[in-house]
């Protein structure tokens, strides 16, 4: 089974196989507030992860997305307009749910409950620095790609170092 690894320092999202060996990279934007783990701090959680839930399979690209329900909205900078400041998840989810109990699982450090995702962003949107409120935003192309080579419980590493 592959296994993503995303690096806080690099903002990088890396897809690896079996042996370790890198099958994808791609520039991402995690947390404006760096890494943390708390509720509430929109920071991205450090650590092992699993991919819980895959939604959004065959979405068109741009399909916009509020509690991981289509909206029938596809974004457009018009869209954009009419609702400023609107945190965009687009496309695809990747949702994680955390491996380490009292680190990243369970308590106030659930990244489940934080509802912490890799998920597709405008393609307006920045990416290689952090601007998010804890999820890892990707470019739309690069998140279908990334979805259709993942399965359920992938194993997703997020460092710090």
């Amino acid at each position: 089974m592959p296994s993503i690894r995303i690096s806080l320092p690099a903002q990088t999202l890396t897809l690896l196989d079996d042996a370790g060996g890198t099958l994808r990279t791609y520039s991402v934007s995690t947390a404006k507030n760096g890494p943390g783990e708390r509720r509430g701090s929109h920071c991205t959680p450090r650590g092992r992860h699993v991919v819980r839930a895959r939604i959004g399979a065959g979405a068109p690209p741009n399909t916009v997305f509020v509690g991981r329900r289509p909206t029938g909205e596809v974004w457009s900078p018009e869209l954009a307009a009419r609702h400023p400041g609107r945190d965009w998840i687009l496309t695809r989810i990747l949702w994680l749910s955390g491996c380490e109990p009292g680190f990243n699982r369970l308590g106030d450090v659930d990244t489940m409950r934080r509802y912490v995702y890799i998920h597709g962003t405008p393609d307006s949107m920045p990416m290689g620095v952090p601007g998010s409120i804890g999820c890892v935003r990707m470019r739309n192309a690069d998140i279908i790609e990334l979805f259709d080579l993942v399965a359920p419980r992938t194993p997703v590493a997020i460092l710090d170092r």
